[in-house]
């Protein structure tokens, strides 16, 4: 693991050409509430016409993170260089901030995340967007809210990703002590597996070895219980991978777990 570069200046570890070499629109602001507004960048490949239409990713990060941190989490290097990675690759990439700063704010969090994805799509054609093919990527604390988004079962979800993500709440104390049985249900990405089976989701998850156990726990039981039910589930384990291995870790498992996400993205957004 790499070390001496604060995290939040920590960039992707894989590299594609080209990456410096797209169209970013910064600081957008996709909702107001009581004066403060939350914005999102937005990372197109420049090879885009004003005619066309490229599939859209969508980052969801993790937390709770204390309200006052800085830099906030759209403009950390790692969301920055996944919004140019994955603009390179052929696709938009949007990065955003939402307000998830306790657990008890997940609801409201989960309502940004919402708001952002109605802007994003209704801004398709300045974004060169396709608002019909989105995948969204959750990472870290990011993970419930993916699933809290999935009950509403949106038919432009074309697949989804989630890396070193809590897939549920209930085994995490902190959060289990304070929200409802309701609520720890619906933040678990396992409670969702018919819905993901209905519609032929496919699902890509990356797990970080040496991550909490309690975390990874979260996403054992999500792997076998989407074995089971024959979901379209793809899994890569980084078994010497810390928590943000994508940032953290520069070796040779890190960038193949990326490069085959990349590969996951163009064939359920591309050629589907």
């Amino acid at each position: 693991m790499s070390s001496g570069i604060p995290i939040h200046e920590r960039r992707v570890v894989y590299k594609v050409p080209s990456m410096k070499n797209v169209c970013v629109k910064n600081d957008l602001a996709y909702k107001s509430i009581d004066g403060t507004k939350l914005k999102m960048d937005v990372y197109a490949p420049t090879s885009a016409s004003m005619s066309d239409r490229v599939p859209g990713v969508l980052f969801i990060h993790g937390g709770p993170i204390p309200s006052d941190y800085r830099p906030s989490l759209k403009n950390w290097g790692q969301y920055q260089s996944y919004g140019e990675l994955i603009a390179a690759s052929g696709f938009v990439g949007i990065s955003f901030n939402h307000r998830y700063h306790d657990y008890s704010q997940l609801e409201q969090s989960a309502n940004d995340i919402r708001a952002a994805i109605h802007y994003a799509r209704k801004q398709a054609e300045p974004f060169n967007l396709d608002p019909n093919r989105i995948c969204l990527w959750a990472f870290s604390g990011g993970g419930p809210q993916l699933s809290l988004i999935l009950q509403d079962k949106p038919k432009f979800v074309r697949c989804i990703i989630a890396y070193y993500a809590t897939l549920s709440l209930r085994e995490i104390k902190e959060a289990s002590a304070i929200l409802d049985e309701e609520t720890l249900r619906k933040s678990s990405l396992a409670s969702h597996i018919s819905h993901l089976s209905l519609d032929n989701i496919p699902i890509f998850i990356a797990r970080a070895g040496l991550d909490r156990p309690t975390l990874n726990e979260t996403i054992d039981v999500f792997i076998r219980k989407a074995l089971v039910s024959n979901l379209p589930l793809d899994f890569a384990n980084h078994p010497k991978g810390h928590h943000a291995f994508d940032v953290l870790d520069d070796d040779s498992r890190s960038r193949w777990i990326i490069a085959r996400t990349l590969e996951f993205l163009k064939a359920n957004l591309l050629e589907s």
